[in-house]
């Protein structure tokens, strides 16, 4: 089952935003090789928004205190936009180095917690067993069958 969620950011300057990640954000991270970090990230939440086409997604972070986060990248040289009372949560955004903008948003909406998704039940149906191989048997001086053992390889 799903345990878990990955999702990727295209940027045109992959360094520069996996530095920003590492060492602005200070997110938990893997090199798997060449560079190429994966990062952890804290519980995440997903929501379907009705749209005119599919194919478009957008990534927040969240936070406890929009205003406190704003002040802390301010303290680091990172700008946010203006933080902005949405009714659903406060956002901002703020620019990465290779150009792409992330948003992040205090949300004041109620929060799911994640529970493993139920196993689907097995069904009713009755299943046949396999019928059991027949043991090979010989008869012995008492004309018992006796089942036939293989002789063990050394």
């Amino acid at each position: 089952m799903i345990n878990g969620a990955h999702m990727i950011v295209y940027s045109a300057n992959a360094e520069a935003d996996r530095a920003f990640l590492r060492d602005v954000l200070g997110f938990p991270h893997v090199d798997v090789g060449q560079g190429w970090l994966i990062f952890a990230l804290p519980a995440s939440e997903i929501a379907i928004h009705p749209a005119q086409g599919s194919g478009e997604h957008e990534i927040y972070l969240m936070v406890d205190d929009v205003k406190t986060f704003v002040a802390n990248m301010a303290g680091r040289g990172v700008q946010c936009t203006e933080p902005k009372d949405q009714g659903w949560g406060v956002l901002t955004s703020l620019s990465l180095p290779g150009g792409g903008a992330l948003g992040v948003y205090e949300p004041r909406h109620a929060r799911p917690t994640w529970a493993a998704p139920l196993k689907r039940a097995k069904t009713t149906k009755s299943r046949k067993r396999p019928a059991k191989r027949p043991v090979a048997t010989r008869k012995s001086k008492t004309r018992k069958s006796k089942p036939v053992r293989k002789a063990r390889r050394r």
